[in-house]
């Protein structure tokens, strides 16, 4: 019978002692069975990575959402803050140690997929589920805390850890590493290290949240020994550190997103401001580098586009290299009867 001070912890928000060989078992590939446990970890990587990688290439949100909810690789990640809160050197390594190479295992299968694409069949630029994975920013970063925390609150509660599958959608570890894969295939560097940033930023985020989480919960009050403490101290201190250092790629991405974000609204309300009182309307403004890209649509002949590029080089304050392009709406009179 469990003693009175347990029943307390395991009814509030403490993590549970009688749940803690279960917990174990779960998250750690040890014991009798540790050579079929990890055979199944990377069948189930590998099919993944399959999965996912040919659901980036189709541009399949629905496909690469599936490859998440097989992806295994955030059970050891979870292990290895879960071995640090707990002051298990010898796990943390062997979890660590699991993680290094399921990132190599998938990023190179990646690669290998990659190469039975024909040529022009991958398209870094139109493709949205590869585009919105080698560009992250800080939210990107919030996002992985707020999942990372979950993640490690769901796992250490042994009546809802089935819920895990969705904090496996929610945070994003196999596609962004089959992007590194695939980038690496095409020799585009940029985007192969913008990805892997997405990925690190993911991982390193479940470690501090996670981990921060676990401690809360009481994990950390079964590993009360001197060396244990120190593990742990030392282990937050890393994830940290490793934190700050991603925040500032991603820091920067997320200033370049918003001044183009500005510099694309201003050129607009320009655009609009040069055509008012025509027929004319603003399809679309993009800008690329000194290049404008501008669409509009209308009757009749628009205002003089010598005088927009002269008006969009005032209001962004630089040199502008304007390309117009004009969609005609005059349609010929129907023939009568």
């Amino acid at each position: 019978m469990a003693s009175p001070s347990a029943t307390r912890q395991a009814s509030g928000f403490g993590f549970d002692p009688a749940y803690l060989s279960t917990f174990e078992s779960k998250l750690f590939v040890e014991g009798p069975l540790r050579q079929r446990r990890l055979f199944n970890f990377f069948v189930l990587l590998l099919l993944a990575t399959l999965i996912a990688t040919y659901g980036l290439l189709s541009s399949s949100t629905a496909t690469v959402i599936g490859a998440m909810i097989v992806a295994p690789l955030m059970g050891p990640i979870m292990a290895t803050t879960a071995a640090v809160v707990m002051g298990s050197l010898p796990r943390a390594l062997a979890s660590s140690g699991l993680v290094i190479l399921g990132v190599c295992s998938v990023i190179f299968t990646a690669f290998l997929l990659a190469t039975f694409v024909p040529d022009g069949g991958i398209a870094f630029a139109s493709n949205s589920e590869i585009t919105s994975r080698i560009q992250p920013d800080l939210y990107a970063l919030l996002t992985a805390l707020g999942s990372g925390a979950a993640g490690a609150f769901i796992i250490s509660r042994d009546e809802i850890a089935d819920s895990i599958g969705g904090v496996a959608i929610a945070i994003s570890l196999v596609p962004p590493l089959c992007v590194v894969g695939i980038a690496l295939q095409q020799g585009e560097l940029n985007a192969a290290l913008g990805a892997l940033v997405l990925f690190l930023t993911n991982c390193l985020a479940i470690l501090l949240a996670g981990g921060v989480v676990l401690w809360m919960v009481g994990l950390g009050k079964l590993a009360a020994a001197p060396n244990q403490i120190q593990l742990r101290r030392k282990g937050f201190l890393v994830f940290a550190v490793g934190i700050l250092i991603i925040s500032l790629p991603l820091t920067i991405t997320s200033y370049e997103a918003l001044d183009r974000r500005l510099t694309t609204n201003n050129a607009t309300s320009t655009v609009r401001d040069w055509l008012e009182g025509t027929t004319y309307e603003v399809i679309a403004v993009s800008i690329s580098g000194d290049r404008i890209y501008a669409t509009i649509e209308g009757s009749g002949s628009p205002p003089s586009a010598q005088a927009l590029a002269e008006e969009l080089a005032t209001t962004l304050r630089r040199p502008v290299n304007l390309k117009l392009r004009q969609i005609s709406t005059e349609a010929a009179a129907a023939p009568g009867p």
